[in-house]
């Protein structure tokens, strides 16, 4: 399981150091793909081979499923980490997020998210004024 915040800063290459406790979930690669509300996801192999059969059992004829399946699997890529645990991201996923200098890496259950600082720290802002109510909806669901 992956949890815990950590900042880092990207260098002018566009890499970014993964926090150790992650690179022990990930192995020695990890796919990297855009992620939901303007952050990245980065998946172990395994997770992204479990999210995958599960898109393939839904129909390609309906226009979501299309839609979805190119936006997570298009952008997506394989990376590896180097000698000291950084990974290359590449210029059209750095842009989608707004990537620059600061970053903040997120573990969220079986992924983890590459935010940059202060889109995260907005989004954060939001999320914990609106926790209870999220709670409540998530207890009428039986979580």
């Amino acid at each position: 399981m992956l949890l815990g915040e950590y900042q880092h800063n990207l260098d002018n290459k566009g890499r970014l150091a993964v926090p150790k406790k992650f690179r022990g979930v990930l192995g020695r690669s990890a796919i990297l793909t855009k992620g939901l509300d303007g952050c990245l996801f980065l998946y172990p192999r395994p997770e992204w081979e479990r999210l995958s059969s599960r898109l393939r059992e839904l129909p390609v004829t309906q226009a979501d499923t299309r839609a979805f399946e190119r936006y997570l699997f298009g952008g997506a890529v394989e990376t590896e980490f180097d000698s000291l645990g950084r990974i290359k991201i590449p210029g059209y996923l750095r842009s989608y997020a707004n990537l620059e200098k600061e970053s903040v890496t997120v573990g969220v259950l079986e992924r983890i998210e590459i935010w940059d600082k202060e889109r995260w720290y907005r989004f954060s802002k939001k999320l914990h004024a609106r926790g209870e109510e999220i709670a409540e909806k998530l207890a009428e669901k039986g979580i």
